[in-house]
C-alpha cells in the first residue's frame, strides 16, 4: 500500500542562460514561485565565470 500522507512537491525545471552569450548551459529543478535565480556559473564558450539568469522553457 502506498502512503497516503505524502504530498507531491511543486517543482519546475528552469534553464540558466548566460547573459553574455545567450547559451543555455544549465538546467535546475526548483520550487515554484520566488525570485528569479541570478548565479555566477561557468560558461564553457567564454571559458570563465559569468552571470547566468533563470529562464523558463
Amino acid at each position: 500500500m502506498a502512503k497516503s500522507g505524502r504530498r507531491k512537491r511543486k517543482v519546475e525545471s528552469v534553464f540558466l542562460v548566460c547573459e553574455e552569450t545567450g547559451d543555455y548551459n544549465y538546467t535546475v529543478r526548483r520550487k515554484m514561485g520566488g525570485e528569479k535565480l541570478r548565479l555566477k556559473k561557468y560558461c564553457p564558450r567564454l571559458r570563465k565565470h559569468t552571470l547566468h539568469v533563470e529562464k523558463k522553457k
